[in-house]
């Protein structure tokens, strides 16, 4: 049974030094793994990244991490996945990481992803080139899901995490105004995953959502962001029923 911890949505700035370290190291009571699911930061700067780096470095369990979109806010992604990356932590946008876990190979594949909504309620790449630009990029994301996901499949790999920050559904959107839910995320996300195949699909973003979704095709959706899970990391078990 492989222990699956995850939280997003943590939004760390200079005051928040300190707050979730005491629970991260206890991790190696509950979990083999961590997945921090973006929005990782308040405004996505350097000195903020530096307390979560502080947060995570030097765990006795891997970190792996995608960025959400207040990582982008200041237009510093590449520093801030730099400075995480220098604290250990696999940072992963379309692409995955391979785990030695307890001896058995984990595979974590990782993209943001974006917005765009949902099956028969979604946008078009269509019109103006911004709203092409738009949608196209929350295609090039969900592609680049796929890849990683395949790449592990194809490297014989058989358990497989897809990590992402938007939604790949809307059951875990419930609880969110209707009017946001393509802000919120993606089919996109949803068809990759089934395509390539996954185990478990971990987000983060809708703070006001619920915590247990499926995907059409079966793979278990859980959205991890904190004010959901109220607590420092939820825990998941893959292998032998659901945490």
């Amino acid at each position: 049974m492989i222990r699956v911890a995850a939280v997003g949505d943590i939004h760390l700035g200079p005051d928040g030094q300190g707050l979730l370290r005491p629970a991260f190291e206890t991790l190696p009571r509950h979990a083999d793994v961590l997945l921090l699911a973006g929005d990782l930061t308040r405004h996505g700067t350097a000195v903020e990244a530096r307390v979560v780096a502080a947060e995570v470095a030097e765990l006795p369990v891997p970190v792996v991490a995608v960025l959400g979109n207040h990582d982008y806010q200041s237009d510093e992604p590449d520093a801030v996945t730099r400075i995480l990356k220098d604290a250990g932590v696999s940072v992963l946008e379309g692409e995955s990481v391979l785990l030695d876990l307890d001896g058995r190979k984990v595979g974590v594949a990782g993209a943001k992803g974006f917005c765009g909504g949902f099956a028969g309620r979604s946008a078009g790449e269509f019109g103006e080139p911004e709203m092409k630009a738009f949608v196209r990029h929350a295609r090039d994301s969900a592609q680049g899901l796929f890849r990683a996901l395949r790449e592990l499949a194809d490297a014989g790999c058989r358990t497989r995490i897809a990590l992402t920050h938007f939604s790949p559904v809307p059951d875990t959107l419930v609880g969110e105004p209707l009017e946001i839910y393509p802000f919120l995320g993606t089919y996109l996300l949803a068809e990759a995953v089934d395509e390539a195949g996954a185990d478990l699909v971990v987000h983060g973003h809708a703070h006001r959502g619920t915590e247990h979704g499926l995907t059409a095709g079966g793979v278990r959706v859980r959205n991890v962001a904190m004010p959901v899970i109220d607590r420092a990391f939820a825990v998941y078990h893959l292998g032998d029923g659901d945490g």
